[in-house]
């Protein structure tokens, strides 16, 4: 092992001594290649103490730096490198993917191309420069020459240059239509974008007076520019922020993430150009160094890319689904006995297409046949259940969870806050639990009454046939029920999001005004039918779409499986208890009492599981959206425990609790609307 490691530390110095032994005046990479790949193997220690003792080969290891830098162009590395080059995410993404597996040709002579073919792993290079200490990352630069980078006209001209590209394209951004009118504040106020160019125009002159020009901290010219970039950053902020009223589109939201990282890269070069003190220019040299080397690293990164890119729109979307789901916690006896009829009458309409879903599946025909029978039943009944104001107790999920994730956001982390939140936790748990027997303890008798009433009418019972597939279906241990679940859950979960952007969308395009406005329907209807459309899109488009293609899903997935030949299938809970009846039924109920335990507890298992999946998934979208601290969970979780162990009953039963004003003003949210202006 010893003899191993002694060869690797020999090797680096071969390296340096094959290459550096001479003055080399190549410009081959070759060489600073072969140093790269070894120089990880050596403790840094080691090869400052190799430089110092051997000052010829540190003189020739220099000029050939020197020499190989020389005349190549850095400013792709500052303007390029980790910055959006597309204003729409699947271009981009595409971009990164095609670079990540193909990198693209590029132009030889330039510093970004010096940094891809010499760094075969640059993150691991960028982790070992950064483990050197200060001192140590000094002394090589001094002894290399390199210590006055910044200093050189020829640098100093890349770095202005760069400064004015960014500059140059954060305008063209900024000053596009859409973006301007999601920051209307701005209207009345002096463009701080054309008033940071009037800036960096004075900045340019100065450098060509002089060369040897630099900026210092207390420069009125710096400061200015620092406060334009500012004032240009806050910009976004407000865009960003101005999303909740007005919402956004993908475009634009690419657009305004392209212009924070163009004006955060414009402050890191800033700084770069402030010498207050000779030392500085070397701290600047090796920031520099380690500013494209950084850049370098992330830029076809595609995690980064889809965080950006998907926080801000996923928020939007939960935000919307948010003033939703506050609709469905029930807070006083009133609010809970509403639900549970709410529910009930939720739990017919299941019942009813339970048995339509029966004889669809007794037609002759293909699986693509069945697939659309099964869709347009299951779409029309949830449209249904949603147009009469009824409720169907999986979809409430995925909207209370974005309610919850809103609160947690926008409360104080205090413990006070915390069981202000279980009391919240306790009224959501109990309005699941409300519903989820008004669906089932309706949707059963229901279904059970209409095949009797089928079998008295045509002498025949219906559901004899498919009885020992439904009761089957419903063992766990027979069956893949609990996957099925899982798979409903996820649908649930999907259908949350298609209502959040959808809501989103709506508002961004302004749809309920433009039908208000309508010429069309104005002029054949009036205005007052024209704005009752209007209203009624604004308050139903998001939840029709959204139940479409929750029904859509639901009907497509078994046939679907058939097709693949997998075992796919949704079981949704209330849909399980019609079938349990229908099953029953259909065995002239002589089923023994495994059978009744069984079927009867899966009924509820699939429900956990519908709720769990549909949930789990809405919440760690909702904070990861707010950018909660999933740290937090932890007490949070202790505390709607206690909560739990101290009042078990509040989350079942509508008691009165002192905290239910605290909790009615945590859900409170006023929904903004886009100004006429917009």
């Amino acid at each position: 092992m010893t003899l191993y490691h002694n060869r690797k530390r020999a090797t680096f110095t071969a390296v340096l001594t094959k290459y550096f032994s001479f003055q080399n005046e190549t410009k081959s990479l070759e060489p600073l290649s072969d140093l790269m790949l070894h120089l990880r193997r050596t403790p840094f220690a080691e090869i400052l103490d190799f430089l110092r003792h051997n000052p010829d080969i540190t003189a020739n290891f220099g000029f050939y730096l020197n020499h190989l830098f020389d005349g190549k162009p850095f400013n792709l590395s500052l303007t390029e490198a980790n910055i959006l080059s597309e204003n729409a995410f699947y271009p981009e993404f595409k971009k990164r993917l095609l670079d990540k597996v193909l990198p693209a040709v590029e132009n030889e002579n330039s510093v970004w191309v010096l940094v891809d073919t010499a760094s075969v792993r640059p993150i691991k290079d960028l982790e070992y420069f950064r483990n050197i200490s200060e001192e140590q990352f000094d002394e090589l630069f001094l002894l290399l020459g390199i210590d006055d980078i910044v200093a050189r006209p020829k640098a100093k001209r890349e770095i202005l240059f760069s400064l004015n590209i960014l500059a140059w394209r954060v305008i063209g951004n900024a000053m596009d239509a859409e973006v301007v009118h999601m920051a209307p504040e701005y209207r009345q106020f002096d463009n701080p974008f054309l008033a940071l160019q009037n800036e960096l125009d004075v900045l340019n002159e100065n450098f060509l007076v002089d060369q040897d020009f630099f900026l210092h901290s207390r420069d009125e010219l710096y400061k200015q520019i620092k406060v334009y970039l500012t004032q240009c950053l806050e910009f976004v902020t407000i865009a960003f922020k101005n999303s909740e009223k007005y919402g956004i589109s993908g475009k634009i939201n690419q657009s305004l993430i392209k212009i924070r990282q163009q004006l955060n890269r414009m402050t890191d070069i800033l700084e770069i150009l402030v010498v207050d003190s000779e030392k500085d220019v070397l701290k600047n040299s090796k920031q520099l160094f380690f500013n494209i080397l950084e850049y370098k690293t992330h830029k076809n990164n595609l995690r980064d890319l889809i965080s950006d890119s998907t926080t801000l729109m996923s928020h939007l979307i939960t935000n919307h689904t948010a003033e939703t789901g506050a609709h469905y916690i029930t807070s006083s006896k009133s609010d809970y006995f509403t639900m549970f009829m709410k529910a009930s009458g939720g739990g017919i309409i299941v019942a009813c297409l339970v048995i339509l879903k029966l004889f669809y599946g007794t037609l002759p025909g293909s699986d693509f046949s069945h697939a659309v029978l099964y869709a347009f039943n299951y779409a029309m009944g949830f449209i249904m259940i949603y147009l009469m104001n009824f409720s169907l107790a999986t979809k409430q999920p995925a909207m209370t969870a974005a309610t919850m994730a809103r609160v947690l956001s926008e409360g104080e982390n205090t413990r006070k806050n915390y069981v202000e939140f279980a009391h919240l936790v306790s009224k959501v748990f109990r309005s699941q639990f409300i519903a989820f027997m008004g669906n089932v303890l309706l949707s059963f008798p229901v279904a059970l009454a209409i095949i009797y009433g089928l079998d008295v009418l045509f002498q025949q019972n219906f559901a004899a046939e498919k009885a020992t597939k439904l009761l089957t279906d419903q063992d766990p241990f027979k069956s893949k029920a609990i996957l099925h679940a899982c798979i409903a859950g996820f649908f649930l979960f999907v259908s949350g999001i298609i209502s959040g952007n959808v809501g989103n969308s709506s508002v961004y395009y302004n749809i309920p005004k433009r039908l208000a406005k309508n010429p069309l329907l104005n002029y054949f209807l009036g205005a007052r039918t024209a704005k009752g459309i209007s209203n009624y899109y604004a308050r139903n488009w998001a939840g029709i779409v959204s139940n479409f293609w929750f029904g859509i899903f639901l009907g497509v997935t078994g046939p679907i499986g058939i097709f693949l030949g997998l075992d796919l299938d949704i079981r949704h809970i209330t849909f399980a208890a019609g079938n349990v009846a229908l099953g029953f039924y259909g065995k002239g109920f002589n089923v023994d009492l495994y059978t009744v335990i069984i079927t009867v507890t899966t009924v509820f298992l699939i429900g956990f599981f519908n709720f769990a999946v549909s949930f789990g998934l809405s919440i760690l979208l909702a904070f990861r959206s707010r950018k909660v601290d999933l740290g937090e969970m932890k007490e949070i979780s202790r505390e709607i425990w206690r909560y739990f162990m101290k009042n078990p009953f509040r989350f079942f039963l509508p008691i009165r609790s002192e905290l239910d004003e605290t909790t009615k003003d945590m859900l409170n949210y006023r929904k903004v609307t886009k100004p006429e202006g917009r």
